[in-house]
């Protein structure tokens, strides 16, 4: 079994066409993609005809269900001005997507963990707001109960592999479109890619045990930066443009 995943392409389609691009020139056809699809200061519209279009297993993302779970006025900055370019085709295909689901009997996928798709899982947030990985305890727990030897997840937007005592494997693929992002929950904090390029993961099963390669993929960043910044949003157009929030304003 062989296959890439995606997540977090959050808009970002010139990331999204440059990583199905280079996933192709891999010999690879199957693709999951574990959420997170439009939201975001750039051209959610474009991202969602080219996903729908696209042959792929889709898993719901907590800005995908932020689209389709309540009204305009109660989403926030990144999800309310999507929303107003999407038309009812679009809701109606993020409707139908559930939040996990089980791919080919032998990978789980979901969007943050399990339980829940606000809640960081391979890494997590001190008070004073340094972002370090999770403590292998606290992955475990959270992964009880899941009997797949593969699972993926995505939304830190970190791509990271960890090995479970029992064997099996988490593997966050990073993030397509935004290689960086401020948050307030649980506490204030930036995540930082450290370069501007679109990553994703190929997994392969080969002698019983998951191999998982990350790709690093360079694409038009600039012009993703430029339409952030004309958007009003300075931060994601410093995060496209380098990989880095500039810290000097944090």
């Amino acid at each position: 079994m062989r296959f890439a995943a995606i997540a977090d392409v959050h808009g970002n389609f010139l990331a999204l066409d440059a990583v199905i691009a280079d996933i192709r020139t891999q010999g690879i056809d199957r693709i999951i993609n574990l959420g997170d699809m439009a939201s975001g200061p750039l051209d959610g519209r474009r991202t969602m005809d080219m996903l729908m279009a696209l042959d792929a297993v889709h898993v719901l993302g907590n800005h995908d269900r932020y689209l389709i779970d309540r009204t305009p006025e109660e989403m926030g900055s990144w999800d309310r001005p999507v929303h107003a370019q999407l038309d009812a085709g679009h809701l109606a295909w993020l409707r139908d997507i559930p939040p996990a689901r089980v791919f080919e009997d032998a990978v789980y996928l979901c969007h943050a963990t399990p339980s829940n798709d606000e809640i960081y899982w391979l890494e997590t947030v001190r008070p004073d707001g340094t972002v370090c990985m999770s403590d292998i305890a606290d992955i475990e727990r959270a992964a009880a109960g899941i009997p797949q030897s593969l699972i993926l997840c995505g939304h830190t937007h970190v791509a990271r592999a960890v090995r479970l005592g029992d064997g099996r494997m988490i593997v966050n693929p990073g993030s397509v479109g935004s290689p960086g992002y401020r948050d307030i929950v649980p506490f204030r904090h930036m995540m930082e890619a450290g370069s501007p390029d679109a990553r994703y993961a190929i997994l392969e099963q080969r002698g019983g045990r998951w191999h998982v390669t990350f790709r690093h993929v360079p694409y038009d960043h600039e012009a993703m930066a430029s339409l952030a910044r004309q958007n009003g949003h300075p931060d994601l157009a410093n995060a496209l443009a380098t990989g880095w929030i500039r810290q000097d304003d944090a």
